[in-house]
């Protein structure tokens, strides 16, 4: 048998998508009315309309070109979920601009580092991380723009565009959805550190559309944005799927259980996309039982596996059908989705969207596999990615000369089409849905004067779905709780260590390659070796607290 006869095609129809940018594609159609609701801001309760938020895109659009950016220039946000963030994200589309969201739990060090590898022009924030943007932006080796939402404090206000835009009329032809990129999101794909992912206009709109079709969600259907806008699941799943449907979205800045349980019960919600810290929550949590969560129709869950038996568990505690979804950066969003109209099959991320194929192929050997067996995943179609910024080499690594994209994502799929993701052959860890890359985390711990070697391993989290685990081999005395603190002032709440194993020697290959997967072996066994000495003449591992 040839490649040919093991490729597993969708059996959802492909979709056609108009030859227009994502704003116009999920704004300017019939399916909502002027005067029906667009977005309510969660914890304020301030309602904008489809028709007001058109205005404001437009108005951010022209503002955004009167103060000199051009298409092809990109506009980082550093903000929570808000009306605003969509606002700004549209707008700056529109003008051909491209969106690059940062995650705004970043460190100042690590907002510096998005905006100067995608060379942001301006960034778009909020007050409580002014000094965090101000930091960044004091970093780079070229003007950059900060403008606020809310008080400026001396900055550029986010109304103050939205007025300078009201009269400008934008130059025809800024955008070539086929050609021109709309985001630019930062993913650590397979291997290494984070590079920007060229999504192109239409590449999000084919996604959105392919997911609009599986979905069925309609102007009647209110969404819960609480996925953040800076990751896909956020800001194609649920607010480019909501938006394309004409249906309603509420947004939540930060997750907290109460919250988002009181913010279900108070408007309706019917459709709820989540991440499994989330379902764990609505399984299990007392507090879930206080709330009337009767309106859900409709709970999907992504960005790392959820397994079985929890998903059965949370559809028996909230009275919905709970499915799953796989995807990746590099592919928009979403390439598998659960089918509603169809009982849904635990443990399993659904069916391939319209116009995708699949492969499964023997990572050793390069021999494409058949139905049931496990191998890596390749996948091809028209979501798919431009490539990574300025990294034509991890680019050509990822997506081959046919077009296949190598997930490094160890799957089967059986007789029905249904895609079961079973393990990881790439080498992220998953906080709560959260790319953690082994590789930064270890060379922060690296700059730590009694580390003479470091590796970062996924170990398995209830809550958090996986953490990360340091393995270290010391250069001098030092306590786990120290390395658990210098990484902590470092980098991002997700990515930080929570316990330190220290070892004599870190595992690699002949080329220098650390063997993570030896050491997540050893782990899984209980058989994770301990050095003859820890740098502090304690236990070999010591587990601490996060901070």
């Amino acid at each position: 048998m040839t490649a040919a006869d093991h490729v597993v095609r969708s059996r959802r129809p492909a979709v056609d998508v108009p030859d227009v940018g994502v704003p116009t594609f999920l704004l300017d159609h019939p399916a909502a009315g002027p005067d029906a609701t667009a977005v309510i801001d969660g914890p304020s309760g301030r309602a904008v309309t489809y028709a007001e938020l058109r205005r404001d895109v437009a108005r951010c659009a022209g503002g955004l070109h009167r103060r000199g950016l051009r298409p092809g220039d990109v506009l980082a946000i550093v903000a929570p979920n808000c009306p605003e963030w969509l606002v700004a994200c549209y707008g700056a589309m529109t003008a051909g601009v491209v969106v690059s969201g940062i995650n705004p739990l970043y460190t100042a060090e690590e907002i510096a580092g998005q905006l100067r590898d995608g060379g942001a022009r301006a960034v778009v924030t909020i007050p409580p991380f002014l000094p965090l943007v101000r930091a960044a932006v004091a970093a780079q080796d070229r003007p950059v723009e900060i403008v606020v939402i809310g008080d400026p404090d001396g900055e550029v206000a986010f109304t103050e565009v939205l007025a300078d835009g009201a009269a400008v009329a934008l130059p025809p032809g800024l955008v070539d959805p086929a050609t021109d990129l709309a985001l630019l999101p930062y993913s650590s794909g397979t291997t290494g550190l984070a590079k920007g992912v060229m999504l192109t206009h239409r590449a999000m709109t084919t996604n959105v559309a392919q997911m609009h079709a599986a979905l069925d969600v309609t102007p009647d259907d209110r969404a819960m944005a609480v996925a953040p806008f800076f990751h896909a699941v956020g800001l194609s799943v649920v607010a480019g799927v909501t938006l394309r449907s004409g249906g309603t979205m509420v947004t939540l800045p930060r997750f907290d259980l109460e919250d988002y349980l009181g913010l279900i019960q108070a408007h309706r919600i019917t459709v709820s996309v989540v991440v499994p810290p989330i379902v764990l929550a609505m399984a299990r949590h007392p507090v879930v039982d206080r709330y009337d969560l009767s309106s859900l129709r409709l709970v999907g869950c992504g960005a790392a596996p959820l397994s079985a038996d929890l998903q059965q568990e949370c559809a028996r505690r909230v009275g919905c059908p709970v499915g799953q979804g796989y995807g990746m950066t590099e592919a928009v969003a979403t390439i598998t989705l659960f089918d509603p109209a169809v009982p849904v099959v635990p443990g399993s991320s659904g069916l391939l969207l319209g116009g995708v194929e699949a492969r499964i192929v023997d990572p050793g050997s390069g021999t494409d596999l058949g139905v049931g067996e496990t191998g890596e995943l390749w996948v091809r179609g028209p979501q798919l990615m431009a490539g990574y910024l300025g990294n034509a080499g991890a680019t050509a690594a990822t997506i081959d000369v046919d077009g296949w994209l190598h997930t490094g994502d160890l799957a089967r799929f059986d007789a029905d089409g249904n895609l079961f993701v079973d393990d990881r052959l790439k080498e992220l860890i998953k906080v709560k849905g959260l790319q953690v890359a082994p590789a930064e985390v270890e060379a922060v711990l690296r700059t730590h004067p009694a580390v003479a070697d470091a590796a970062v391993i996924p170990v398995a989290d209830e809550r958090a779905g996986e953490r990360p685990k340091a393995v270290v081999v010391a250069a001098g005395e030092v306590e786990a709780a120290e390395l658990v603190a210098h990484v902590a002032g470092r980098v991002a709440p997700h990515k930080r260590i929570t316990e330190v194993a220290f070892v004599d020697a870190i595992p690699v290959s002949p080329s220098g390659k650390i063997l993570r997967r030896l050491l997540v072996a050893q782990e899984r066994a209980g058989a994770l070796p301990a050095a003859d000495r820890s740098g502090s003449g304690g236990p070999a591992e010591r587990p601490v607290a996060a901070r």
